[in-house]
């Protein structure tokens, strides 16, 4: 298909110094869970990344030595040759396709934690570290800052060696170009500290000293241009995009070959914004303060999805390149699929966080709501855009239920060239839960999830979708299929069953007009009066989610959960600050390590989880985000029925998504896309064995492929 001429300013090439990019799309650092430690996943995963059209891909944030090691968050690592040899083949696999190889290197100075090495803390200051309580650190002499730099330039050449085109310096979240630039961090009265000129001297002396032996490579810099007010950033005491933020630019523009360009600071969430909270592109003003001084290419970051807000960004002069991370997570194939003009097939990131949520969490290997082949590359043998024809695709399939689970399962069985696939669902449109929980307060983006999957649909005539249609175990008997998968969701409890008692609250009955769930209160507008305790069991958004919903309904809500924050996965998706700063400007009350074991006619009874300490509160109605029930019952029926599944041909029966395990709507989706690439496995309800990057005595490469002898249980 011919592009679109109103795109081709996107496919232009930018040089970079002594290197061209080949067109704008440039898939800035973020992390994956592989580091150097697992080379086959971080070099098939970024692999992918070119083979659908990005320019420029890089690894995530690279430490240059063990004084660096910011364990146990996962990061990649040039410490030594062996890291040159294992990042060499994800270099090698971006080359492949045409596409640059970058790498952001840094040192994080007192913010590593250092488990690994148990090297000591250095830092520019002797302050207490933001992260790292216990790792104060000593300033650094001037001996140790030329040391320093010179770690730094060892770093640069080992990325050399390793095959990197484009060789970023990090300044920012921790690194020590800023550990010198911020008077948050740099309290020195000698030629280090104190002026501009003196905070920003470690960082030319470092940038002429790289120039002056590396002349082969574009070398960059990723440079946090705004640090933010408080309560979100630094203040005074950190940069303004408008003031040193320009300052720094035009100081060192002559030294670099480009600005990758963000803004924030350890508070990475005003960076990595949520679309609960952030527009697409919501960085713009800080980047056209920095492109308004600055002569090198400047990338910008903004979760991009729409070809035409990357237009207008490039043709305004905010940026010359389209930075993205999440965005090239959900749809590694974005780019090629704009210049194809196939934008119903683009998988739009929906802003959800958690892919950060893993390296939030330690670093496990990474997760996408809508991509399930991310991370899956190598470790599984999934492309995100190719599906083998299946080998039992002569039987007829049957899906139960069009939520997350279930729409994934009735795309990939439909792309792996199945005869006849039946979608069924009891509502009159796909999406289970999503289509009432995407009309919560900031979640309308989530519906992504269903949308191109419903756009998937349309194009695949071997997949019929049936609505309003609730089957019962006859039902499905008499149906003529041969392959039966389950994907009913689950709902959301009205007994209390919390996670802390093990047991239900006392007295919450959500058949009681003073007692509700979320279902009952977003589908049946059921009233709890003006005042209203919101009971938070589960730990993500959801009870916050709701404290939020009723309280913009004008109620008086009080938020109680047994976690000592709000909702402790927020944290890991970098929400819990702004959605705790939300709930304080609604008015809510927020009561956390209170676990609510009580209600009657208006009385909760709460007690503190740790001290003992009982209290009273007084409350028109409750609302329940306590757990959830997996709706499987239609399964388990099934299950049972042995012989009336012989008699109607059915030879495999599968439960998948929440009606499974109820969980996040990235796992539903992973769930239903992992049965349908395994369908035409021996068992498809036990995953075929992937392959794991350990160490393996007297090991050689046969042992790292799918099916070695290595996977295989004795």
């Amino acid at each position: 298909m011919t592009r679109d001429p109103r795109f081709d300013v996107l496919f232009e090439p930018v040089r970079l110094g002594p290197k061209v990019l080949k067109n704008r799309f440039w898939q800035v650092p973020h992390c994956n869970g592989a580091g150097s430690d697992r080379p086959g996943l971080q070099a098939a995963f970024r692999g992918m990344k070119a083979e659908g059209g990005w320019g420029a891909v890089f690894t995530e944030v690279c430490t240059i030595a063990p004084g660096s090691d910011v364990m146990p968050w996962v990061a990649s690592k040039l410490w030594d040759e062996g890291d040159v040899r294992n990042l060499a083949e994800m270099t090698e696999a971006i080359h492949a396709h045409g596409a640059l190889a970058g790498v952001e290197l840094c040192h994080s100075g007192g913010l590593s934690a250092n488990a690994e090495s148990r090297a000591p803390a250095s830092v520019v200051s002797q302050i207490a570290s933001d992260i790292n309580h216990l790792a104060n650190g000593r300033a650094l002499s001037r001996r140790e800052i030329r040391d320093l730099r010179q770690l730094h330039v060892d770093g640069f050449k080992r990325a050399r060696a390793a095959g990197f085109d484009l060789l970023t310096l990090y300044a920012g979240l921790g690194t020590f170009p800023i550990f010198f630039l911020y008077p948050f961090y740099n309290k020195r009265s000698d030629e280090y500290g104190g002026s501009f000129a003196n905070r920003t001297r470690f960082t030319r002396e470092l940038l002429e000293e790289l120039r002056s032996q590396i002349d082969d490579c574009a070398i960059g810099m990723r440079f946090v241009v705004d640090t933010l007010e408080d309560p979100y950033g630094y203040g005074e005491l950190g940069v303004r995009a408008g003031e040193e933020g320009q300052q720094f630019i035009a100081a060192f523009d002559d030294l670099v070959d480009y600005w990758d360009l963000n803004i924030g600071t350890l508070n990475w969430g005003e960076d990595a914004g949520s679309s609960r909270f952030f527009d697409t592109n919501h960085e713009a003003p800080y980047t056209r303060l920095a492109k308004a001084v600055a002569t090198k290419p400047c990338v910008n970051v903004g979760r991009f999805t729409d070809p035409e807000v990357m237009v207008a960004a490039i043709t305004s002069g905010q940026c010359d390149i389209i930075g993205a991370a999440r965005p090239s997570i959900a749809d590694p194939f974005l780019p090629k699929k704009i210049e194809e003009g196939r934008f119903e097939d683009i998988r739009e990131c929906i802003g959800c966080n958690v892919c950060v949520s893993r390296w939030e969490m330690g670093g496990p290997p990474i997760w996408c709501t809508q991509n399930p082949t991310s991370g899956e590359e190598y470790r599984r043998g999934w492309h995100p855009e190719r599906f083998e024809v299946a080998r039992n695709k002569d039987r007829p399939v049957l899906i139960v239920g069009a939520g997350p689970a279930g729409l994934e399962a009735a795309v990939t069985l439909g792309k792996r060239g199945f005869d006849a696939v039946h979608l069924v669902d009891a509502g009159p449109a796909p999406g289970g839960h999503l289509n009432w929980m995407t009309r919560m307060p900031g979640l309308s983006a989530w519906r992504r999830v269903v949308g191109y999957r419903e756009q998937q649909l349309a194009k695949l005539p071997n997949v019929t979708f049936v609505t309003n249609t609730r089957l019962d175990p006859e039902d499905v008997l008499g149906y003529g299929a041969q392959i039966v998968i389950v994907a009913t969701g689950s709902h959301w409890a009205g007994d209390g069953i919390h996670p802390a008692l093990h047991d239900h609250i006392t007295g919450a009955d959500a058949t009681r007009p003073d007692v509700a769930t979320p279902e009952q209160i977003m589908l049946e507008d059921k009233q709890l009066g003006a005042s209203v305790l919101v009971v938070d069991g589960d730990g993500y958004h959801m009870g916050s989610t709701l404290a939020e919903t009723l309280a913009a309904q004008g109620r008086k809500v009080t938020y109680a959960t047994h976690f000592d924050n709000l909702g402790p996965y927020l944290r890991y998706t970098l929400e819990e600050q702004r959605m705790y700063q939300r709930l304080v400007e609604l008015g809510v009350e927020i009561l956390s390590q209170q676990l609510v074991v009580a209600y009657e006619s208006g009385k909760a009874s709460l007690v503190h989880v740790w001290s003992g300490q009982e209290r009273l509160l007084q409350v028109d109605g409750l609302a329940l985000a306590t757990g959830r029930y997996s709706d499987c019952t239609l399964y388990d029926e099934l299950l049972e029925r042995d012989e009336d599944r012989n008699a109607a041909g059915i030879d495999q029966l599968h439960l998948i998504g929440d009606a499974h395990t109820p969980g996040l709507v990235a796992q539903a989706v992973f769930s239903g896309h992992r049965l349908a690439r395994e369908i035409d496995t021996p068992n498809p309800d036990v995953p075929v064995p992937f392959i794991r990057e350990r160490r393996l005595v007297g090991a050689t490469e046969d042992d790292y492929r799918l099916g070695a002898p290595t996977l295989t249980t004795p």
